[in-house]
């Protein structure tokens, strides 16, 4: 367990973490990601209850 643990810690120095302006852009592109999948969901969901709402009526 001893020695996993230190070869953990030595992977995790190797690690090159985000600086905090990287960090902001890709957050911000994920919720952008999100916004537009959200927007395409919602409006598919629209035209399919209206295209169903028209084959029903018929």
């Amino acid at each position: 367990m001893k020695k996993f643990l230190k070869g953990v810690k030595n992977e995790m120095k190797k690690v090159r973490w985000p600086k905090k302006k990287e960090m902001v852009k890709y957050s911000l592109a994920v919720l952008i990601c999100i916004v537009v999948f959200a927007v395409f969901f919602i409006a598919s969901d629209f035209i399919i209850a209206g295209a169903r709402t028209l084959i029903e009526g018929l």
